[in-house]
């Protein structure tokens, strides 16, 4: 059976998980690769039915049963890290009947900052935070801003409007991720949406070309004036 590489997606409530989704989904479907998206949740599918309607029904950049709520009744954490079973079986079911996919989305349950992924479910942890909740929130720590691949931190435009100073959140995630990426954003705008979305292709996907362009020596497209180009080993900005 093939593996399909898989992102995990957590963070707390309101943070903008189910956004940060729907900015990227565009950005990575137009390069051309296939996704599907599972939204886990505690006893509401309202995020998959919205993140289906909105990619899927609307934009059509994938089809509508590739958007898969599911109800966990329990800890969000828990369907993600200690007994991810009712993931795993759909990821099984979804890499037996759509080989054809390039990435699958796992979206956590709102929760804390001690969220993670088990290794055998997602392959690559996003953590995503806002600057909302204070510019105290990255030296705070905990496993998910301290050990996912990528911390993300969004709302940025509130800073100002909930006295959060960007640069100490900055000098503080330098501090506690060490040599581990971190990008600032604004879902609202697409402001450092390209850059999640170049980190998942470069560290996650390894530069490799969607597979419904594996016939074709490049692909080229143009966001906000930037071209990528692919070849069989690495591709480069040019």
């Amino acid at each position: 059976m093939t593996h399909i590489p898989r992102i995990g997606i957590g963070g707390p409530v309101g943070s903008g998980k189910s956004m940060l989704i729907e900015r990227l989904v565009p950005m990575l479907a137009e390069v051309g690769y296939s996704i599907s998206i599972i939204s886990n949740d505690v006893i509401s599918k309202e995020d998959a039915d919205r993140i289906r309607n909105n990619l899927a029904t609307k934009k059509g950049l994938l089809a509508e049963n590739m958007v898969i709520g599911l109800a966990t009744g329990g800890c969000p954490h828990t369907a993600v890290r200690e007994d991810p079973s009712m993931n795993l079986a759909i990821i099984e079911e979804m890499e037996d009947e759509h080989p054809e996919l390039d990435l699958i989305i796992i979206e956590s349950g709102g929760d804390n900052i001690t969220t993670t992924f088990s290794p055998i479910l997602a392959d690559y942890f996003i953590y995503i935070i806002d600057v909302a909740g204070g510019d105290k929130y990255p030296r705070k720590g905990g496993l998910g801003i301290t050990n996912c691949d990528l911390l993300v931190i969004n709302k940025i435009d509130l800073a100002e409007l909930v006295g959060a100073n960007l640069e100490i959140m900055k000098m503080d995630a330098e501090k506690i991720r060490k040599e581990k990426p971190f990008e600032f954003i604004n879902c609202k705008t697409d402001q450092g949406i390209k850059k999640i979305a170049e980190h998942i292709i470069h560290d996650l996907l390894l530069d490799s070309q969607p597979k419904s362009n594996n016939l074709k020596k490049s692909v080229k497209i143009e966001w906000h004036k930037i071209d990528f180009r692919w070849n069989p080993t690495r591709s480069k900005k040019i």
